[in-house]
């Protein structure tokens, strides 16, 4: 079904709503999810509302959170986010971290309690267009072994890392440490699809093309050791600084009853001026002209701005499967 960006934000703001989520975080979400979509990021876009739904709806979530800054230091922050979904605290914190560079320099913004908050590349976008270099952090419920090992202890804990460039779209840099999003055998599996062999592990530890087998199972990480290696160092940052829950603590997303997943995110937001008012956006210039001179090459997060700008001229196709998930659990409210 093709959906506009305002249609896509007011169904999933009517989904979680149902579910019982109060109004202005259902609202922020929405547009998150909805954004999603435009980017051609479907595994964190409206497949979420139903998820989302099932955890409010089985106690995973706080409906009505009170999110608030909880420490305070000159150039860092940690802010709570109290049980509720991911999207506003991670605005909240966004905002604190660019204030917090604009007078100090450097900005670090930890947060607690928190829950999936979608594509971490939207958060340093806005902190890039803003005119600072930013970087965040998350963990997520456990899905990958350590090196050597056969027991999830660490989730896909994304990264992602943004650089303002003049008056131009920033350079976005967004990834799990998985070798791919676990939200893509959400899709898959929503959508009747197999997946391709190297994506995910059975339970058992072989490899599948069954996405329920492989939600049920393991994630292979990015690029062998070393992704697992970058997975534990996120771990680390992020439960260290925030004193979130490791992620072998927090049980999985795609269950819908469960404990309160309580994980963290670390963002750090910098101010490019260290080295001169214009020597970041010059070296920058440079390097981008450098890189022009290969024909081939596609700069980082151009390819999302692209699908952006034609899904809010055109709309977007969303899978009917999800949109009816969505309707049903709207229909429910009502009888």
């Amino acid at each position: 079904m093709n959906l506009s960006y305002s249609e896509m934000v007011s169904l999933a703001k009517s989904g979680l709503k149902a579910a019982g989520i109060e109004a202005r975080a259902a609202h922020q979400t929405a547009k998150f999810l909805a954004l999603a979509e435009l980017d051609g990021l479907a595994s964190h876009g409206m497949a979420r509302v139903s998820q989302y739904a099932a955890h409010a709806k089985n106690g995973r979530i706080e409906l009505a959170p009170k999110t608030k800054v909880t420490a305070f230091k000159l150039s860092a922050a940690l802010v709570d986010a109290a049980d509720g979904l991911a999207f506003p605290s991670l605005r909240l914190a966004t905002d604190l971290s660019v204030n917090l560079a604009s007078k100090t320099g450097i900005g670090l913004v930890a947060v607690k309690n928190s829950h999936h908050f979608g594509v971490a590349g939207h958060y340093v976008e806005a902190a890039a267009r803003a005119g600072y270099i930013s970087l965040l952090f998350g963990n997520t419920p456990a899905a990958m072994p350590m090196v050597g090992g056969t027991k999830a202890i660490f989730g896909t804990n994304p990264i992602a890392a943004a650089f303002p460039n003049g008056d131009t779209n920033p350079l976005v840099i967004d990834m799990s440490l998985s070798a791919v999003a676990r939200g893509k055998l959400l899709v898959a599996a929503k959508n009747d699809e197999r997946i391709p062999e190297g994506w995910a592990l059975t339970i058992d530890g072989k490899p599948t093309t069954d996405p329920q087998e492989g939600l049920k199972g393991l994630m292979l990480p990015l690029g062998g050791d070393k992704g697992a290696l970058l997975a534990l160092i996120v771990e680390l940052l992020v439960v260290g600084l925030s004193g979130s829950r490791f992620s072998y603590e927090a049980d999985s997303f795609f269950d819908a009853k469960g404990n309160r997943p309580r994980i963290g995110q670390l963002l750090v937001t910098v101010d490019p001026g260290l080295a001169g008012p214009q020597v970041f956006a010059g070296r920058m210039q440079s390097f981008l002209e450098e890189m022009a001179v290969d024909s081939g090459i596609r700069l980082p997060g151009q390819r999302r701005f692209q699908q952006r700008e034609k899904g809010l001229k055109n709309g977007v196709m969303v899978s009917d499967v999800v949109v009816e998930e969505i309707q049903a659990g709207i229909r429910q409210l009502w009888t």
